[in-house]
């Protein structure tokens, strides 16, 4: 393998066509024992502490991060120092002086860095998954499948952007030379969520370094040590110093100095609608000395819905309401929230989901249960508020209660209420954890108009076997992400572009061709012959 000399990169390059990296069958016994292992591992380095990371170097600072285990909340994942609105200008000044060679760095080169960075993952893919688990309380199957979303996102990435290098004009005026070229916008701040803390931190962190960006990376004060784990993944893959640099730190006092910087050019966020709004509006603020309009690309969750009609399959649809609803505890933006059902199967229905909920295990995903815990205490307090609301809403189907444990953690039975008004706060306000609400419909049309009324549009799925509903859907289910016949979850790079409309945010379809134009500007050169 040969390495590129300014930058010390080994080189490599694709290995034929982007293909989805496969996901590890836990049935298979030697999986399973291998699993055990990587957990056993990587529990011996639980409680380690980390450092800040800005230009190379590594800083230590009063104020620290603790990283717990929400199935045991005395269990300290990782200790993380915490950046505060005085390390903002350092590690903007790091980020700028990086960029200066970066940006000029080969896209063969930072291709190379991605793919590297890939296969250490996939060497390790086990290991991570253990991370997941422990940090934020995913069960193996969840934990595996974000491990594999991000290797997609680095193979796809480095692919897309060496594809990109090549773009060209629609047509060359006579008598001259046309180029289009996508050249990066300079220093970004990435703010990802704790929900994918290593999928989505690592895409929208790759999406911006490939294109030539630096980055100022504020992980999830919940999910720091997965972080910290993959900026040693780039360190180990040849990441040149300052191009990414790692500063955990509040929102509301790191977060939003690097925001408001004069310098930043873009900020890549995943997250609450109100933090979203809150970081647009912040970046829509001219500083002193800004000389350019601040490029927020924006993911904000969602308010998710699942449209049975009377012709479908209900065991199908019920199949993939529960898992769509409470895959991960609910914990996804992309999660069934609200199942809207034709009348004349509804009752049929109610039962059929209410059957299956009652068959899911609850426990420490250690153990592989089908849900974990949610990700925190006022999580978990923010979901039984709402869980009480939906008693008032409602009738109770499953579930309805916290689970107590010896060890603390943060439990909720999977729980399902029926007959709720499609304005219900619990059909409208996003809850973020393990709460379906039924809502009965008269017909199809009263169904997509129930589809349609929250001021959110991420994803959506509808079962039926009639054609021409599945064409109708497909033009006015108003979502970034629609499945027809099948969950509403599980995006696979390449395959479904992710991103939604409305509150959902800004439709950056992560995993897409469009991606890596979000971190970049055309500039188009002509020259006369």
């Amino acid at each position: 393998m040969s390495f590129d000399t300014v930058s010390g990169i080994a080189l490599r390059s694709p290995h034929g066509e982007f293909v989805n990296e496969p996901f590890v069958n836990f049935a298979e016994s030697e999986n399973a024992r291998a699993m055990r292992a990587a957990l056993n591992h990587v529990e011996s380095q639980l409680g380690r502490e980390y450092d800040l990371i800005i230009g190379g170097h590594r800083e230590k600072t009063t104020g620290k991060i603790t990283s717990l285990n929400p199935a045991r909340p005395a269990q300290v994942v990782g200790v993380h120092q915490k950046a505060g609105a005085e390390h903002a200008q350092e590690a903007m000044d790091a980020a700028l002086r990086a960029f200066h060679s970066w940006s000029r760095v080969s896209v063969e080169v930072r291709a190379s860095l991605l793919l590297n960075a890939a296969a250490i993952i996939r060497e390790r893919k086990l290991e991570f998954a253990a991370w997941l688990t422990y940090e934020v309380g995913k069960n193996w199957a969840e934990a595996d499948a974000d491990v594999a979303e991000t290797i997609d996102f680095l193979e796809f990435y480095a692919r897309e952007a060496l594809r990109l290098a090549k773009a060209t004009t629609p047509i060359q005026f006579p008598g001259e030379r046309n180029r289009l070229v996508y050249i990066p916008l300079g220093v970004g701040a990435v703010i990802p969520p704790w929900n994918f803390p290593f999928a989505i931190m690592a895409g929208m962190t790759a999406a911006a370094i490939v294109t030539g960006n630096t980055v100022i990376l504020k992980p999830s004060s919940d999910s720091p040590t997965i972080a910290a784990q993959f900026m040693e993944v780039l360190e180990e893959a040849g990441l040149p110093a300052g191009v990414v640099n790692f500063c955990p730190g509040s929102g509301a006092t790191f977060g939003n100095a690097i925001v408001a910087h004069p310098k930043t050019r873009f900020i890549a966020f995943t997250g609450s609608k109100s933090v979203g709004l809150d970081i647009h509006e912040l970046a829509a603020k001219t500083q002193p000395g800004q000389i350019w309009i601040k490029r927020t690309v924006l993911e904000m969750g969602g308010k998710d819905s699942i449209l049975v009609c009377a012709d479908a399959d209900i065991d199908v649809a019920a199949d993939g309401i529960v898992a769509s609803a409470f895959g991960f505890s609910g914990q996804k933006c992309s999660a069934c929230s609200r199942a809207i059902i034709e009348a004349p199967v509804y009752d049929s229905l109610v039962e059929k989901v209410r059957d299956r909920v009652g068959k899911l295990t609850v426990g420490d995903p250690v153990e592989n249960p089908n849900l974990g815990p949610v990700v925190n205490a006022s999580a978990k307090e923010s979901i039984l508020g709402y869980i009480e609301k939906g008693k008032q809403e409602g009738r109770l189907v499953a579930g309805g209660s916290a689970i107590e444990t010896n060890a603390g953690g943060y439990f909720l039975e999977p729980t399902v209420f029926a007959d709720i008004d499609p304005d219900a706060v619990i059909s409208q306000e996003e809850i973020f954890g393990p709460v379906l609400a039924l809502i009965k419909v008269e017909s199809y049309e009263e169904g997509l108009a129930v589809v349609n009324n929250t001021e959110y549009g991420l994803t959506g799925a509808i079962y039926t076997n009639d054609r021409s509903r599945l064409d109708h859907a497909a033009a006015e289910f108003h979502v970034g992400n629609l499945y027809l016949n099948r969950k509403c979850t599980g995006a696979m790079v390449g395959a479904h572009p992710f991103g939604g409309f409305n509150m959902s945010g800004t439709d950056s379809k992560a995993g897409g061709p469009d991606y890596l134009l979000l971190f970049t500007q055309a500039k188009s050169v002509a020259e006369k012959l």
